[in-house]
């Protein structure tokens, strides 16, 4: 399975890019993982996936624990999904016309985070989730 981050909006702060880039570098030990940063809102509908499956980050998606992010992706892999899309808007948030298109909904938390911590987040999440997977000792 491939694991896909579509983000509106580019990681201008440096830091932070390279804090999202080692989580990738970990996450791809595991998975293929992409990230593409889209520069609006008709690129995201653009780029939107005709198949596999789409996950939208929004406010008021799902809460799922480490744990269940763990599942769901093992859940996905074994049953032969070849590639998971999460989508992260830009400060407006996804449009709704394309948020109804999504397979899922999921909150990262309940509090409001800019659009570019939340991919930060995602991706420390992605990993530790393929770590929990793996059996492997991150995840304490």
């Amino acid at each position: 399975m491939k694991l896909v981050v579509l983000a509106v909006g580019k990681l201008r702060d440096r830091h932070l890019a390279a804090l999202v880039d080692d989580y990738v570098g970990r996450a791809r030990h595991h998975l293929p993982l992409e990230i593409v940063e889209l520069e609006d809102d008709q690129a995201l509908a653009r780029r939107w996936p005709a198949d596999g499956e789409t996950i939208a980050l929004e406010v008021a998606g799902a809460v799922w624990s480490t744990e269940e992010l763990a599942r769901q992706l093992e859940r996905r892999m074994t049953r032969g999904t070849r590639a998971l899309t999460f989508v992260i808007g830009g400060a407006d948030g996804i449009p709704p016309a394309l948020s109804s298109r999504a397979s899922a909904r999921l909150s990262l938390s309940a509090l409001t985070l800019p659009h570019r911590l939340a991919r930060l987040l995602l991706c420390e999440q992605l990993y530790r989730a393929l770590t929990i997977i793996r059996g492997e000792p991150y995840h304490k």
